[in-house]
């Protein structure tokens, strides 16, 4: 049975991610709701949302450098 290592290292590190945003946006802008308000917590989203957008970016360049080296052949494999 062969198993592929490193499809399970990006299958585990997409669902931490996910488990990460949902605990941020969850309980962090929860928790800003109830204690300050709707409107912090609008605000504190927007923050988090803003603050996201350069780490997609970098993963999105990372996915696309991932992608064109696996069609020309020079993925290491």
């Amino acid at each position: 049975m062969i198993r592929d290592l490193r499809k399970y290292a990006r299958d585990t590190n997409v669902r931490l991610g996910v488990g990460a945003a949902l605990l941020l946006f969850t309980v962090g802008l929860g928790l800003v709701w109830l204690i300050y308000g709707a409107g912090a917590a609008l605000m504190g989203g927007l923050c988090i949302l803003a603050a996201l957008v350069p780490i997609a970016l970098i993963l999105f360049f990372l996915y696309l450098s991932d992608w064109i080296l696996k069609k020309t052949g020079r993925d290491g494999n």
